[in-house]
């Protein structure tokens, strides 16, 4: 059926014979990005040093998402729909700088790249190149939210972009090889969290081209019976196009995303008019073209279109080996690029740019993909309506997620007008003490809800956790926070380790993001992680990593920030200070299980500004000279730490200790590594040059030892995680990594002068240490006197 929109036939032979000479022109550009570093329309003889020395990059995935793009422009240009491109195949660059260079929108970021010969010359030298561009579709890519370059999150990515954005459509790619990582196919559940009347669209466009890098894939080799199957039973309903042969190629791909985007139209129209919430089934779209089509059909006697060997670089032609030269000149010619270009000026010509979309329509202006120019700030409540009143230290006991639970609950409320704001996490939020939350929102979930016993569960909510995913909440998160919103991912800590990965990943973005000045700051991703290594109760050994810390202070410094809270009080300041933040990941460590509070308001606020301080009330050196620095990062070790330094000033009142609390923990950083890091006088005033410093910390030691290393003080005694675990009582997992109280006054007194005066302290600990070995062994429970243990007021 023909269908017209104003005095354009967007079905007609006339309009799709432009659309494909639009297509051949972002092949020829997508192979002269490849091979060319100049003479870009062939209008002289090809000399060697028109091609690159080393061509790099990948041809395989190019054509079908270059016809993809070509088609989804159609659709935005005859429905007027608001959508944005999502490259999942990885790296297939050159697509998305193609198209966006093709419609001026790479132009308009990137002045010295224009739309001419010389602009073309310096398009095509600059891929893949030393000082250029990636071969992926980077930050430095208009249009961009998400890189690729690590396959699964492309779908978590473009759910995350479409909620509260009810007027936009993620067309999101998936290669047929992404499609069989494990994130991305529990991203196929992601129909059961999108509003149609709140949120927009995901458009999932499923790119069979039959192979990855030297193996055929899965799903290629299924039939569209058994992939209809399949989507069905996931809540998707498949649209196929299929083949190889353009004259066919072009209005079946036309009819199928006419009724794709159609589909969308009327569910979101009948969600709207009619309050209807009930999950739809979302269209989706598989397409199956050769690898490497219109490329060399073989190569060397075999197949290489259709086939893996057109995964990458599929003629060996470059500066040091012309001898196939011709046909690399046949390939490129073979788009006819003389229909396409104004040999004069090198623009793309008038007729076929005119179908374009124009502004703000274009996939690599779509403001969502620089949402930073887009970002509202969070309206937060005063965190001191929150914080406990700890004037007697350790008096008070609460649960310090559950205390910040209440203000989270309150954020929700202040931004629900403007819908900035989610919480995300992998079926954890009651488990992770922020139950308060449901007193004024749900979780969003759009499947059966069967009450009484489903909880908490509703079409529409700011929380998602309702599927046990790290990698979907951490990529819808990423997704949200990547198009200019708020929110966090919240979850066990070990767990954490299973999208470190992505975190990483993340980072890349923000780090290279930061370079393009045309990129906006985003807000930063927030990263919480509970049932930690010290007190995850009953789940054992395999829950206790926190090798997150570690892992992430290997990053960039201005792009990393590591807080570890030690009471409520500190945990309100963090979020406090974090959830306006932009352009950093922020990892925080919390406790969720009942505890001594330790810190006012105004202590808490200092040190999450300051990153640590010296701690008066649990300090006996008057600001003279110490003879031992305690110190601690983290909740347990905090307890700890202060159940040494009580025991200490109890057997030697005389002696002078030093406590220090720390936060933000890599403000320890040099400032030789880290502007933000301590000054070596600024140390020496914290640590002293030369006494013996007992640091009790949350994570494995030698990150403290690290932040350490290129300090005056190298009398460090580092207690943290050993890897010593078990299924055990939450004292005992402190024993047996030696970071609990009785160990860390060996640890000092060891470490004193004279320390053969204090042996029998030595001795009386170790007693204490067997007495707890026997005694959790036959009741099953910490010692009395460590369950009991109260803070008092030091001599």
């Amino acid at each position: 059926m023909l269908v017209s929109a104003g005095n354009v036939d967007y079905s007609s032979k006339t309009y799709l014979d432009k659309l494909d000479a639009y297509w051949r022109a972002t092949n020829y550009i997508s192979v002269g990005q490849l091979y060319l570093k100049d003479n870009p329309l062939l209008k002289e003889p090809l000399k060697d040093s028109d091609v690159k020395i080393k061509p790099i990059g990948h041809w395989g995935t190019i054509p079908g998402q270059n016809f993809i793009y070509a088609h989804l422009n159609r659709v935005i240009t005859k429905y007027d729909v608001n959508m944005f491109y999502i490259e999942g195949p990885g790296h297939g660059g050159q697509v998305m700088v193609s198209n966006s260079y093709l419609d001026g929108s790479y132009t308009e970021i990137y002045p010295e790249i224009t739309q001419d010969i010389p602009g073309l010359k310096k398009l095509f030298k600059q891929f893949s190149f030393p000082g250029g561009v990636a071969s992926h579709a980077a930050p430095e890519t208009p249009g961009s939210i998400h890189e690729g370059g690590e396959l699964g999150y492309a779908l978590s990515h473009g759910v995350g972009a479409i909620l509260d954005n009810p007027d936009l459509i993620s067309a999101v790619v998936i290669g047929d090889g992404e499609a069989e990582t494990g994130p991305l196919a529990a991203s196929w559940f992601s129909n059961r969290f999108i509003n149609p009347i709140t949120d927009g669209a995901a458009l999932p466009i499923l790119h069979l081209n039959g192979f990855k890098i030297s193996n055929p894939t899965i799903l290629s080799r299924m039939s569209n019976e058994e992939m209809t199957a399949y989507f069905k039973g996931m809540g998707w309903e498949p649209f196929f196009v299929e083949g190889e042969d353009p004259a066919h190629m072009h209005p079946a791909m036309a009819e199928a995303l006419d009724a794709i985007i159609e589909r969308i139209q009327a569910i979101q129209r009948n969600a709207r008019e009619n309050n209807d919430q009930t999950r739809p089934v979302w269209p989706m779209l598989v397409f199956r073209s050769p690898k490497g089509w219109t490329g060399p059909k073989e190569w060397g006697g075999v197949p290489n279109t259709n086939s893996f060997r057109a995964h990458q670089v599929p003629i060996p032609v470059d500066q040091k080996n012309m001898q196939h030269a011709p046909a690399l000149l046949e390939w490129l010619n073979s788009y006819r690029p003389q229909e396409l270009f104004d040999y004069e000026t090198g623009r793309l010509k008038p007729e076929i740019a005119e179908i374009l979309p124009k502004g703000n329509r274009r996939m690599g202006k779509n403001p969502v993909t620089d949402a930073g120019n887009l970002t509202k700030e969070l309206k937060l409540p005063d965190f001191r309506d929150y914080v406990l009143d700890n004037s007697a230290q350790g008096q008070v006991i609460a649960q310090d997620m559950a205390v910040l639970g209440k203000y989270i609950r309150d954020v929700v409320a202040l931004n629900e007008d403007n819908r900035n704001f989610r919480i995300f996490g992998p079926d954890e939020t009651m488990s992770n003490r922020l139950g308060p939350v449901f007193e004024v929102t749900k979780r969003q979930w759009l499947d059966q809800i069967i009450e009484p016993n489903d909880e908490f569960m509703a079409p529409y909510g700011r929380v998602i956790d309702s599927q046990l995913s790290e990698h979907q909440a951490e990529g819808i998160l990423e997704g949200y926070v990547l198009t200019g919103r708020h929110g966090f991912f919240h979850s066990y800590e070990a767990f954490l380790r299973v999208v470190d990965s992505m975190i990483t990943q993340h980072f890349k973005w923000l780090r290279k993001a930061t370079d393009q000045g045309w990129r906006a700051d985003i807000p930063s991703l927030n990263v919480v992680a509970t049932s930690t290594v010290f007190q995850q109760d009953h789940n054992g050994y395999t829950h206790q990593d926190p090798g997150l810390l570690g892992h992430l202070a290997d990053k960039k410094p201005e792009f990393i920030r590591e807080y570890l809270p030690a009471d409520a009080n500190s945990l309100l300041a963090v979020f406090d200070t974090i959830l306006n933040d932009r352009q950093k990941i922020n990892l925080i460590v919390s406790s969720k299980h009942p505890r001594p509070q330790w810190f006012s308001a105004d202590e808490a606020k200092e040190l999450v500004d300051k990153g640590l301080k010296i701690i008066d009330w649990a300090s006996t050196d008057k600001g003279q000279e110490p003879d031992v620095v305690f110190a601690s990062a983290g909740t347990e070790p905090t307890m700890e730490t202060l159940a040494a330094i009580s025991i200490l000033n109890e057997k030697l009142p005389d002696l002078k200790i030093r406590y220090i609390n720390v936060v933000d923990l890599l403000k320890l950083r040099s400032q030789k590594l880290d502007p933000r890091g301590l000054s070596d006088e600024e140390f020496v005033q914290f640590f002293t040059k030369d006494k013996p410093i007992v640091f009790a910390f949350h994570g494995y030691e030698g990150l403290i030892k690290d932040l350490f290393f290129e300090r005056q003080n190298h009398n460090l005694h580092v207690h943290g995680y050993r890897e010593n675990g078990d299924i055990t009582t939450p004292f005992d997992m402190r024993v047996l990594n030696q970071m609990d109280r009785f160990d860390l006054v060996k640890e000092a007194v060891l470490n004193l002068p004279d320390a053969g005066k204090y042996t029998a302290i030595v001795e009386e600990m170790d007693a204490i240490i067997a007495k707890h070995h026997r005694y959790i062994r036959e009741e099953g429970i910490d010692l009395p006197e460590v369950e009991s243990w109260v803070w008092k007021a030091l001599k």
